[in-house]
């Protein structure tokens, strides 16, 4: 709406205005909203007016309408007057201007009394507006100096910490210093309660003081630098000695207290020391030291628990060897009278096993005992050393001499089970923590049992085996096989000692030893002394074999050797180990030829700058050889076996071996012979040969045929009498009947070239090989 040329445009109305024309602009509405728009204006301008206003509305509308009617009949009239009045275009041209100024004025009206409000209203805002922006810049200014309050405010804070924290500082500075002066301080304290006379280890007050004596001690050590730091450490190292001093004295007056009422009590109960050692866990030897034990309790766990230090590992030491000092004064002679008992009355293993077993006791007491004394110093096996080492090496004292008298292996072999097994198997792997101080003698009484072990094996490796002299009966073969057979059937149980009767005695006595020493030796030792044993015992089967091939024939020789070879082979395949060992010699043999050249003067003794000088070449070369019995055992086998398999079959068919050599050598001859004359000689048909004429050749199948059904079944009867395993006899035999049926083959395609069918048919009756095979067959 235009306002009036006079009227100026408020500052609030001129916001409006361009607001709702970039409104206007920014967001146009659609014809259907400026619709709903319109229709909402008519509908607010028929809106009825308030209640106190609508009786004075219907008033004033009632007045004009009397007025209008009244104006109207005036009008009328006036109408009716100024048509006769306006007679002219001037009148109706002043008349038509009044008439429209005062219709407008009307209209207007209401319009220029809104506009004076809405200005009215402008004005108020703008003052409003005023107000708000003069508050504004109060605030800004208020807001300025709060900070500037804050910020000395935070300076005077931050001022205040400042002070605050050099307080606790120096506080602390203080506090520390104190702390620091008083270790130093605490040394006239210390000595005073120390040096006076009614201190002892007895009083509350010395387990406190010591501690924190040694607490003072660990702070100087830890600082050097400090002032006279050197000279008070010294000082209370004079008091800790003094202390500790102290301490020893008072363990060893209440040992040697309890000491004595041992003592006392078994002279009271008669001296009779058996009689103790019988009851020793209940005796007066435990209970009076257990009491004793608790006296000490206190002193001895402080000082355990102080063990880091080097000054309180001394005086425990110390205070270990009073305590075994005392024990075994107490306990010495009870053991050695119980051991000598032993020895009186008991064999070597039995004294072993109850020798062992008492000693194991007192050691287990005596750990028990000790671990009332000193429970955190328990676990250690030194510890009880000085008591523990005296007693077992009287045990010691008395086994060995009767070890080296000693001469049954059984013996020895018990002894080591004795000790492995039962004792330090056993025993000491229940109890290991008690009797860990028994260890290092039964490992040694171990030792010399195995070195005497040894010794023995190897003498009677060396007696019984290697110069065993076979008396007439060991040698009495096959006579001893067949007596053995007749036993075996007669006695109806198996008894292996019908078995053991038929070995040679060096091979029995050689798996005897080995079987017993097997789990008593260190595998290095036994796997020596099988090697050796192993080898002198093959040595020994083989010269008693050359002894009955001389005495009953040389199959039975052979047939004892691979007999007791393959027996021998079989028990020690059990025997985990290598039966192989390196020998390592010197040789100086090179060093023979430097010596004739330096005594030829062609090289010189002591010249450093050339190769040849017998000084650079003085160093002797090692050989080293290496010989298993096992294998040497498998040759000595296959080379008895083969021996054996060449002369059962020379003895079988040794005419037809000869006949095909002298063929062979004849046809030799023919092919590479020069001489016309013995050509012509050669020349001749081979039937026509001396050696090789039908009846010639027929005699030879004879014999073999002879020796097949003679010979041949006796050997297998040897066979059967020497080696009881089939499936033996069959590998043995199968070579022999390949051998047989071989040269009846060679014999066979020679006759066949050679001689008429009716020569081989009629004359010579060669077997076929199908028979000769079954009959070979059935022979085992």
């Amino acid at each position: 709406m235009a306002s009036k040329p006079g009227v100026q445009r408020s500052g609030a109305i001129s916001k409006g205005y361009n607001f709702a024309s970039h409104w206007e602009q920014n967001a146009p509405l659609t014809e259907q909203q400026q619709a709903a728009i319109a229709n909402l204006s008519h509908a607010v301008a028929e809106r009825p007016l308030p209640p106190n206003l609508a009786q004075d509305r219907i008033s004033e509308q009632q007045n004009g309408l009397s007025v209008s009617t009244k104006g109207s009949s005036f009008g009328l009239e006036h109408s009716a007057a100024m048509e006769a009045v306006l007679v002219n275009t001037n009148q109706f041209y002043k008349w038509f201007t009044d008439l429209e100024s005062a219709l407008k004025s009307e209209t207007e009206e209401k319009y220029r009394h809104y506009v004076d409000t809405l200005m009215e209203r402008i004005q108020i805002c703008d003052g409003i507006l005023q107000q708000v922006d003069d508050t504004l810049d109060l605030f800004n200014e208020l807001q300025l100096q709060h900070q500037a309050v804050a910020t000395k405010t935070k300076t005077l804070h931050d001022a205040c910490d400042r002070l605050l924290i050099e307080k606790q500082r120096l506080i602390e500075f203080s506090e520390a210093l104190r702390s620091k002066l008083n270790y130093f301080d605490e040394l006239e304290n210390i000595a005073t309660n120390f040096y006076s006379p009614n201190m002892n280890v007895l009083n509350e007050n010395f387990l406190p003081l010591l501690k924190r004596l040694d607490d003072c001690i660990s702070y100087v050590e830890s600082n050097p630098q400090y002032a006279e730091s050197s000279v008070y450490l010294l000082k209370f190292r004079q008091l800790q000695s003094r202390a500790l001093g102290m301490i020893r004295s008072h363990v060893l007056a209440i040992l040697k207290g309890a000491s004595s009422q041992v003592q006392a009590a078994i002279g009271s109960s008669g001296g009779s020391k058996a009689s103790v050692s019988e009851g020793v866990e209940a005796s007066v030897i435990y209970v009076r030291f257990k009491a004793a034990a608790s006296e000490l309790k206190p002193v001895l766990e402080e000082i355990e628990s102080r063990a880091s230090r080097k000054e309180y590992t001394q005086i425990l030491a110390e205070c270990h060897k009073l305590y075994c000092e005392q024990r075994l004064s107490l306990v010495r002679g009870i053991v050695h009278q119980r051991i000598s008992e032993f020895a009186k009355k008991e064999a070597l293993p039995s004294l072993t096993r109850s020798g062992c077993a008492y000693l194991m006791q007192v050691c287990q007491l005596e750990h028990q005992l000790f671990d009332h004394f000193f429970p955190s110093s328990a676990e250690d096996v030194s510890s009880l050393a000085p008591l523990i080492d005296p007693l077992s090496t009287y045990l010691y004292d008395t086994l060995r001499p009767k070890l080296i008298h000693e001469t049954n292996i059984d013996s020895l072999c018990e002894l080591v089970d004795i000790l492995k097994v039962e004792v330090l198997g056993e025993q000491l792997s229940r109890r290991s923590e008690s009797l860990a101080g028994l260890r290092p003698t039964l490992e040694r009484i171990l030792a010399d049992v195995h070195e005497r072990l040894t010794f023995r094996a190897r003498t009677h490796i060396r007696d019984e085996i290697a110069n065993y002299l076979p008396l007439d009966e060991d040698l009495d073969y096959p006579a001893k096989l067949e007596k053995a057979a007749t036993d075996e059937l007669e006695t109806t149980s198996d008894d292996e000692n019908l078995v053991f009767k038929t070995w040679y005695p060096p091979l029995e006595k050689t798996l005897s030893c080995l079987s017993k020493l097997y789990r008593c030796l260190e595998p290095e030792v036994f796997t020596g002394l099988a090697q050796e044993v192993v080898e002198v015992c093959s040595i020994s089967i083989q010269k008693a074999s050359k002894l009955i091939a001389k005495r009953s024939s040389p199959m039975d020789g052979q047939l004892f050797l691979i007999k007791h070879l393959l027996i021998l082979r079989e028990k020690i395949a059990p025997f985990d180990i290598e039966f192989s060992v390196t020998h390592k010699e010197l040789d100086f043999s090179h060093l023979l030829e430097h010596l004739r050249r330096i005594l030829r003067g062609q090289a010189s003794l002591f010249d450093w700058s050339r190769t040849t000088s017998l000084a650079r070449t003085l160093s002797p070369r090692v050989l080293e050889s290496q010989i298993d019995a096992k294998k040497e055992l498998e040759k000595s086998l296959k080379a008895t076996c083969e021996e054996f398999i060449m002369s059962v079959t020379k003895l079988v068919v040794d005419p037809m071996l000869s006949f095909v050599t002298k063929v062979t050598a004849v046809k030799v001859a023919m092919s590479g012979s020069q001489n016309q004359k013995v050509e012509l000689v050669m020349a001749k048909p081979l039937k026509d040969q001396a050696f090789a004429t039908p009846d010639k050749v027929a005699e030879l199948v004879q014999k073999v045929t002879t020796a097949i059904h003679q010979e041949l079944p006796m050997v297998t009867r040897k066979m059967k009498l020497y080696l009881q395993n089939s499936s033996t006899r069959t590998i043995l035999f199968k070579p022999i009947q390949t051998n047989i049926v071989e040269a009846h083959v060679q014999v066979q395609s020679l006759l066949k070239a050679e001689y008429s069918p009716e020569e081989i048919q009629g004359m010579i009756k060669m077997p076929s090989i199908q028979d000769l095979q079954a009959q070979l067959d059935t022979l085992l």
